[in-house]
C-alpha cells in the first residue's frame, strides 16, 4: 500500500513544490503570445484561447481531482497530471508544425489544462495533511512553487530552447514537453498521504470540544458547497484571480506597448527592436513571477497570524488603489512595479485560500471544497484573458485603460464581500 513506508514530511513538501514549479510554467504564457501569433498568423484572441482553456480545464480537473483524491491517492493523481501536462506540450508542438489552431487548443488548452488541475490540487491538499502545525506556511510554500514556474520558463527553459532551435516553436514545445514529463513524473512519485491520525513530533493539537468536533465531522460536501460561505469565498477568489490574470496573460505585450511609445514607429519591425522588446517582456515575467511565488508564501504565512479573511481584505483593498493608479502610469518602471505588486496579491490569494478552506470547512472536506473552489480559477482563466484579448484586437489604443478600470471595479466588489465573510467554522443550519 502507498502509506506503508512513511517518508519525511519535508520530502513530500519539497517534491510537491517541485511539481508546482513545473506546472507553474503555464504562467509564462505571455512570453509566447506574440511568437505564437506571428508563427501561425493567429489573432490575439485565437492565441490567448490556448491559455484560457488551459486555466479553465485546470479548474474543472482540480474540482474532479479534489473529490477523487481520497479514492485514487495523491501519487496516482499527481503522476497522471504530470503526464497529461507534458503530453499537452507535445501535441502543441505537432499543432504548430501544421498550423492547426483546434489541435493546439485541445493539446495545450484541454489536455495540458487537465494535467494542470490534477497536478495542482494534489500536493496542496496532501502537504496540508502532513503539516497541521504550519497550515498557512506549508500551503503557501507549496503553491509558491507554482508562482516561480514562470520565472523558470521565461528566463531559463524558453530562452535556452529558443537559442538551441533558432526560434523554432515546434522544437521548443517538443523539448519543453519532454522535460516536463521527466520532472513531473519523478516528483509525483513521492507524494503520499500521512498515516491516519498522524501528528508531527512536538505538535499538540488545539483543544476542540466534543460537540464541535462532531458538528464539524458531520458536515456533508453538499452542505458545504451549497452554503453562502462557500459561494462568497468562491466569488472573492474569482475576483482576485481575474485581476491578476490580466497581467499573467498579457503583461509582456502591455509592457511592450508602453516601451514602444519611446521609440520611432518606423523601427517597430526591426528585428533588433523586436528582440529587445521581447527581452524586456521576459524580464518582467521573470521578476513578477518571483512576486507571484513569494506572495503565496508571504500572505499564506501572514494569514496564520492575522486571520484568513483579514488577509483577503488587505489583498483586495490595496489592489483597488493599484489598479486606479495604473490608469495614469506611462513609465515602464512604475508599470512594472505595480504589476509585481498585483502578482504578489494574486499569489497571496492562492497561498491563503487552502488554509481558509481548511479552517472553515475542516480537514475532512478540505480536498473536495478546495478542489471545487479552484473552478473560480478556471472561470477567471476564460473571462479575464479573453476580455483583454478582445479589447486589444478591437480597441488597441484604449485596451489597457478599459482593462484597468474593469479590474478596479471587480476588486472593489470583492472587497465588499470580504467584509461580509468571517474566519468562523462553518456550521450548517439545523431544522
Amino acid at each position: 500500500m502507498e502509506n506503508q513506508k512513511i517518508p519525511s514530511r519535508w520530502l513530500v513538501a519539497i517534491m510537491g513544490t517541485l511539481l508546482q514549479i513545473c506546472l507553474g510554467t503555464v504562467y509564462a504564457w505571455s512570453f509566447f503570445q506574440k511568437p505564437v501569433m506571428a508563427a501561425n498568423n493567429w489573432t490575439n484572441s485565437q492565441a490567448a484561447w490556448g491559455f484560457s482553456l488551459a486555466i479553465f480545464s485546470l479548474g474543472i480537473a482540480a474540482a474532479w481531482g479534489g473529490i477523487n483524491l481520497p479514492k485514487y491517492g495523491p501519487r496516482k493523481l499527481a503522476m497522471t497530471g504530470g503526464a497529461f501536462f507534458g503530453i499537452g506540450y507535445l501535441i502543441s508542438a505537432f499543432a504548430f508544425s501544421i498550423h492547426n489552431l483546434p489541435l493546439f487548443l485541445v493539446g495545450y488548452g484541454v489536455i495540458g489544462g487537465i494535467g494542470l488541475g490534477l497536478g495542482y490540487v494534489t500536493p496542496v491538499a496532501t502537504a496540508a495533511k502532513w503539516f497541521p502545525d504550519k497550515k498557512g506556511f506549508i500551503t503557501g510554500m507549496v503553491v509558491m512553487g507554482f508562482g516561480f514556474g514562470a520565472l523558470v520558463m521565461s528566463k531559463i527553459l524558453a530562452p535556452l530552447f529558443l537559442g538551441l532551435t533558432n526560434g523554432n516553436l515546434v522544437l521548443v514545445f517538443l523539448f519543453i514537453g519532454i522535460v516536463m514529463l521527466i520532472i513531473t513524473l519523478s516528483a509525483g512519485f513521492f507524494l503520499q498521504n500521512p498515516p491516519k491520525d498522524y501528528v508531527p513530533a512536538g505538535y499538540i493539537p488545539p483543544a476542540v470540544s466534543e460537540s464541535a468536533k462532531i458538528s464539524q465531522d458531520s458536515i456533508t460536501a453538499k452542505q458545504g458547497l451549497l452554503s453562502s460561505r462557500f459561494i462568497m469565498m468562491w466569488i472573492v477568489f474569482f475576483l482576485n484571480i481575474s485581476a491578476g490574470m490580466m497581467f499573467i496573460s498579457f503583461q509582456s505585450p502591455l509592457l511592450q506597448d508602453i516601451l514602444k511609445k519611446a521609440i520611432d514607429p518606423a523601427t517597430y519591425n526591426d528585428p533588433a527592436v523586436i528582440a529587445s522588446l521581447a527581452a524586456s517582456g521576459a524580464t518582467l515575467i521573470g521578476i513578477s513571477s518571483i512576486f507571484n511565488g513569494v506572495g503565496r508564501f508571504f500572505w499564506g504565512a501572514l494569514s496564520d497570524k492575522l486571520g484568513r479573511v483579514q488577509v483577503f481584505r488587505l489583498i483586495l483593498g490595496t489592489q483597488v488603489i493599484v489598479f486606479i493608479a495604473l490608469l495614469f502610469v506611462n513609465s515602464p518602471i512604475v508599470f512594472s512595479i505595480l504589476v509585481c505588486y498585483v502578482l504578489l496579491c494574486y499569489g497571496g490569494g492562492f497561498g491563503s485560500m487552502p488554509s481558509f478552506v481548511l479552517e472553515v470547512f475542516g480537514a475532512k472536506l478540505m480536498p473536495v471544497i478546495y478542489g471545487v473552489i479552484l473552478t473560480a480559477w478556471g472561470c477567471a482563466g476564460i473571462t479575464s484573458p479573453q476580455i483583454l484579448a478582445y479589447l486589444k484586437d478591437n480597441f488597441p489604443a484604449s485596451a489597457a485603460q478599459y482593462s484597468f478600470t474593469t479590474g478596479a471595479v471587480l476588486l472593489f466588489i470583492g472587497l465588499i464581500l470580504a467584509f461580509v465573510l468571517s474566519n468562523k467554522k462553518f456550521e450548517p443550519k439545523t431544522a
